[in-house]
């Protein structure tokens, strides 16, 4: 299946930069560095320079979450959530729209017309919704399932309720580890995996009936 070859070249894409800059970036912000230059940008820029980094995080290799979680420890976890969900969901609304903007004809190239139908199918029905809220609390899936999203024009409205079942959990479980001072992060990792597909089951049903009846009045 040529769509395999698309998803692969994209992970590759994204897992360039880890292999060429991954450790120097892991130093540069780990998590005691991070909170100091948030810290050091005091609580009026703090939030823009951790939605800054995050939306970077779509080309270079920049510890998401430990973005997320210094917002939390700037701002504490519900101020710090916020900002976090934010980054989260604009990161992704960039990748999907670049993709769909710009990488529909090189999608086509490799993958072919015949199978990126097949990708419109799986990403407009359930599956698409599940993979977008479970990957990004995945390392590198974030990115490379938001694009893959956009290559397939994956429709809008679903994409941004899939994000968002997934950012919320992630960004406001980050957070409250941060305020927290990094001392659970076994629960930022339960919590944040567990909760995208339980958001996921209860949100996904509702857009789906109201994707088909949108369909049949179209059809009327």
């Amino acid at each position: 299946m040529r769509l395999f070859w698309l998803f692969l070249i994209l992970a590759v894409l994204v897992l360039v930069p880890f292999v060429l800059w991954g450790d120097q970036f892991a130093e540069r912000f780990d998590v005691e560095k991070t909170n100091t230059w948030l810290m050091e940008l005091g609580r009026a820029w703090a939030w823009l320079g951790g939605i800054g980094l995050l939306l970077s995080d779509l080309v270079l290799p920049i510890p998401g979450t430990v973005v997320m979680s210094a917002l939390g420890y700037v701002y504490g976890p519900w101020l710090g959530g916020i900002f976090a969900v934010t980054g989260s969901m604009l990161s992704g609304i960039l990748a999907y729209w670049l993709c769909w903007k710009l990488g529909r004809p090189a999608a086509e190239w490799i993958a072919g017309k015949e199978d990126l139908a097949r990708g419109e199918a799986l990403f407009g029905g359930k599956a698409g919704g599940w993979m977008v809220a479970l990957s990004r609390w995945l390392p590198i899936m974030p990115e490379v399932i938001a694009c893959l999203a956009g290559l397939v024009r994956m429709p809008c409205r679903r994409f941004l309720m899939a994000l968002g079942c997934g950012s919320l959990p992630l960004g406001f479980t980050f957070a409250t580890i941060g305020d927290w001072g990094h001392e659970n992060p076994a629960v930022a990792l339960v919590l944040s995996a567990g909760l995208p597909p339980l958001l996921w089951a209860v949100i996904g049903p509702a857009v789906m009936r109201r994707r088909a009846a949108s369909v049949g009045d179209s059809r009327e």
